[in-house]
């Protein structure tokens, strides 16, 4: 039998009495005792100290008892003014007092210039241009490609030339000479009409060496895939332009709007 400690009711469980306590007098009974002061306190978990302050003064977390520590500071000297030092030892040794961690230049800076670095692969090397001949200077890393230039100009005029015809990826064997009946006609024309010049860039028959290319504005094929055209009937003077090697390809790969070129005619 255990007796309430407020009103003395009896009753034949702790368990009992603690329901009994809670309901009636509106208070837990305690149900540990705090392992500094003895004081009686409940709590729902695991304690052994009633309050904070308690087991801040039955714990020292100094020295020893700190859970980080590691057998307390060594003394050393800094390699770099030699003054006395002490620090944490640790998986590093220590190397500067805190001064000269501070004003002190004391870390690596690795060498990486020129052959040092990591990826030199021989510097620069003298190239000569596939288009326009011109010497220029490269870094090594580039490709050995025999197709080299020394600017996008220069590039773009290659590939207008050695992507025409047969050397183009989707050449199919062509259509007959010179885009067949009246091409040779309206290519004149529009060359005069835009004076020898590409419309897009201003290139002309001297800068070029030749005459511009003449662009048709809708493609050739587009006349012959449809039914009701022939490929003569894209040869129109308001269907061409006078186009430098570079523009054309750029025109050729989608890059020139076909807009531009319309408000070109």
């Amino acid at each position: 039998m255990v007796d309430c400690p407020t009103c003395g009711e009896s009753f034949d469980s702790s368990r009992g009495l603690g329901v009994h306590h809670s309901a009636v007098h509106d208070e837990l009974l305690p149900n540990r005792e705090c392992a500094r002061c003895g004081t009686e306190f409940h709590s729902e978990h695991e304690k052994k100290y009633c309050s904070e302050e308690c087991r801040d003064e039955a714990v020292s977390f100094e020295g020893e008892n700190n859970p980080n520590y590691s057998g307390g500071k060594d003394t050393t000297e800094c390699e770099i003014c030699g003054s006395t030092f002490d620090y944490y030892p640790s998986e590093k040794p220590g190397l500067y007092c805190s001064t000269c961690v501070e004003e002190e230049e004391w870390r690596y800076t690795p060498d990486v210039e020129g052959k040092n670095h990591p990826r030199w692969s021989g510097g620069e090397r003298e190239l000569e241009c596939k288009e326009c001949g011109a010497t220029f200077t490269r870094r090594r890393s580039f490709s050995d490609s025999d197709h080299v230039f020394c600017s996008d100009e220069c590039q773009y005029a290659w590939l207008s030339e050695a992507f025409t015809g047969e050397g183009h990826p989707n050449w199919e064997g062509g259509t007959e000479a010179n885009y067949g009946r009246g091409w040779n006609r309206i290519r004149r024309q529009a060359l005069e009409r835009d004076d020898h010049e590409c419309v897009i860039c201003g290139t002309g028959r001297e800068d070029l060496g030749r005459n511009p290319d003449v662009h048709h504005i809708v493609p050739v094929r587009a006349f012959v895939e449809t039914p009701a055209t022939a490929e003569t009937d894209a040869h129109y003077l308001e269907n061409v332009v006078s186009l430098c090697p570079a523009c054309h390809r750029k025109a050729e790969f989608g890059y020139v709007a076909r807009e531009r070129l319309e408000a070109a005619v």
